[in-house]
């Protein structure tokens, strides 16, 4: 792993995001949000963006791909911990590339550097989900060896059911 910017084929890179980044990242996570059918879903700010990538304690990260000075494919990711392995891994939030630019290689090479972030770091599990309806994603995943995890679900508390767990 390098913080070095990566050259792409295409006269693109791949780096680690910057402050400057981050309005073509939350337009990223707006082009995925109506991919994945939630086109009024997304309630994150720039500011949020700022804070949680660039803040005093960041706990997100990302990484992005540039071309002719614009962002055109993301991995958003943070740092997880399992304890049957007793080490921590890495757990991709977000992995877009703008559909103009699909077949480029920038999912691989976003996939790849993060990988590299795993083995660098001696993390054990590098995981992220997908929708089930969303075959081509599927496809890609497994053509880089992801296997997927079909007996686990995902459970999640929000909005008034979580606070009604927080109220007791």
């Amino acid at each position: 792993m390098s913080d070095l910017p990566t050259a792409l084929a295409d006269g693109a890179e791949l780096r680690l995001a910057e402050p400057g980044d981050v309005p073509g990242i939350l337009a990223c996570i707006h082009a995925l949000a109506r991919y994945e059918r939630e086109p009024d879903a997304v309630r994150t700010t720039e500011a949020d963006l700022v804070e949680a990538l660039f803040g005093p304690d960041p706990r997100v990260h990302a990484h992005v791909v540039v071309k002719r000075g614009q962002v055109v494919a993301i991995a958003v990711w943070f740092v997880n911990y399992s304890t049957w392995t007793g080490r921590h891994g890495l757990y991709l939030e977000d992995l877009v590339v703008l559909e103009e630019e699909r077949g480029s290689g920038y999912g691989r090479a976003l996939l790849t550097e993060l990988a590299r972030v795993c083995v660098a770091r001696g993390y054990a599990r590098f995981e992220w989900a997908v929708l089930d309806w969303n075959s081509p994603a599927i496809a890609f995943y497994r053509s880089v060896g992801a296997v997927g995890m079909d007996e686990w679900t995902t459970q999640r508390l929000a909005g008034d059911a979580l606070r009604a767990l927080a109220d007791g």
